[in-house]
């Protein structure tokens, strides 16, 4: 009976004060003087199926130049500050894929209203990052979720110079932003956005807007073979329970990994500090990706969902049912996808199409053709993120622990190849502070230096603000300042 009441206070303690009653209404903290802001304006107290008032917001199209035949144009979702005290900082959140909504992450992990996995209808998110700054969802390239236009982009510095173009536009808008602290945030391939698009703001001056520092989850940082191919057998092996092959098929595995250089590549090259630039394993024959007899990232997935069939690359720890998803997660109707109602769009001034969470093509083309392509970036790690590290108050990379499809071990690889503020890689181990949320324990591993700071949370699959909202939460509080360490505790 005691742990019960104890486990109780401590949710209370977590989820702090109820939201406001029906009987009030919510104020907005910050109020936008040109009338062109009007049409943009959403009534917090008629979004379809929310039945509580979530407050006051701005969201539509918005070019991404002053063109009058400008065709290009991406879709946002604004939400002030819910407290007077921090109206001065923005956040900017992207989704990744490329080509996934920043919508499924204002829904689904960090936006006002929660509407995730398993959920009858939405509620009121009491992590919602609102709580510490304003808010700026915002989907993007050209090409993903209702934002308009043909993509024209074949890497991230025009994707980033077509976000700064968004930018220029929003604030001619919502005048009152101008000056504030920027933090560009997402996860999963904004590993490749969010350091580009602070790189080309740093190199790039005359934004109005202070950015300050960056936050990227469960990132692509560098080449799949070395966050996925590396350490994928060890990761199945840590967690056999999820993963109950059998001895033969353990034997081949182990048989691939000895091979192909990947058994003891994290104990033999991942030190700290690293001895020199990381090579890439025998396996890659000197590319940059896996020779097919030296994958197993894939095949321990094909197997394991034979084993499981609703094996969720995303979270491990999952197992049947398949929790179902207004967002049409694992398999739904279109008609019944949230963000395709009709109703849905009028409300929040979206265009009446086809919305999906991720684009079925590609947003980026070829430079040689103008055809479909894939993205030639190079990865951030190698290239942006050091210069944005170093230019930055603060940088915060976090990963969650039961994530398979980008698998942390893989991240500190990353990280160990990087060089920035002058040395390569951590100097100390990544193991060296617990990551503490108040009034929860030890949710992970924390380690900063030269203004980088990682993070592993327990508990978390590749969505840490859907799978742990109080320990992202934690992360971005310290990011803006707030608090003096990653750690709440």
């Amino acid at each position: 009976m005691q742990i019960q009441q104890e486990q109780l206070q401590r949710l209370s303690d977590l989820l702090g004060p109820p939201p406001p009653s029906s009987g009030e209404r919510r104020q907005s903290t910050i109020q936008f003087a040109n009338p062109e802001a009007q049409k943009y304006y959403v009534d917090g107290t008629k979004i379809p199926d929310v039945n509580f008032d979530a407050g006051p917001s701005w969201s539509g199209l918005m070019p991404i130049s002053s063109a009058q035949d400008e065709t290009r144009k991406l879709f946002f979702w604004f939400w002030p500050a819910n407290n007077p005290e921090d109206a001065k900082d923005l956040i900017f959140w992207t989704n990744g894929g490329p080509g996934c909504s920043s919508l499924e992450g204002f829904l689904q992990e960090n936006g006002p209203i929660s509407w995730s996995w398993g959920q009858s209808e939405p509620t009121p998110n009491s992590w919602s990052w609102t709580g510490l700054s304003n808010v700026l969802w915002v989907e993007q390239p050209v090409g993903t979720g209702f934002s308009q236009g043909n993509p024209d982009i074949s890497n991230d510095d025009e994707l980033a110079a077509e976000v700064l173009g968004f930018f220029e536009q929003f604030l001619e808008v919502f005048q009152e932003l101008k000056g504030n602290n920027l933090w560009l945030t997402g996860e999963s391939y904004a590993g490749y956005y969010v350091p580009y698009i602070a790189n080309w703001i740093y190199e790039h001056p005359g934004l109005d807007l202070k950015l300050k520092g960056i936050w990227i989850a469960d990132p692509s940082l560098t080449y799949d073979v070395v966050q996925q191919e590396i350490p994928a057998l060890r990761f199945a092996q840590a967690n056999k329970n999820l993963f109950p092959f059998n001895s033969t098929f353990w034997a081949h595995l182990q048989d691939i990994s000895d091979a192909c250089g990947y058994t003891d590549y994290l104990d033999r090259y991942v030190t700290y500090p690293p001895a020199g630039q990381l090579p890439f394993p025998v396996g890659t024959n000197g590319t940059q990706s896996a020779t097919s007899s030296c994958r197993v990232h894939s095949p321990i997935q094909r197997a394991v969902g034979l084993l499981n069939p609703v094996f969720n690359t995303y979270r491990v720890s999952d197992t049947y049912p398949n929790l179902w998803s207004v967002l049409g997660f694992p398999r739904s109707t279109q008609q019944f996808v949230y963000f395709n109602r009709s109703d849905v769009q009028d409300a929040i001034h979206a265009p009446h199409i086809n919305w999906s969470s991720c684009s079925n093509g590609a947003v980026y083309i070829n430079p040689n053709t103008g055809r479909s392509g894939n993205d030639q970036s190079i990865a951030s790690t190698l290239s942006v993120l050091p210069n944005v590290i170093e230019k930055s108050e603060r940088s915060i990379i976090v990963h969650g622990l039961a994530d398979y499809i980008l698998i942390a071990e893989g991240t500190r690889i990353a990280i160990q190849n990087m060089t920035w503020g002058g040395a390569q890689g951590f100097q100390t181990p990544i193991e060296s502070e617990n990551f503490i949320v108040k009034n929860m324990g030890v949710y992970g591993n924390t380690h900063t230096e030269r203004k980088l700071t990682y993070v592993e949370f327990y508990f978390s699959g590749h969505m840490t603000p859907q799978f742990v909202p109080w320990a992202s939460y934690s992360t971005i509080s310290y990011l803006l300042g707030r608090q003096d360490s990653p750690s709440s505790g």
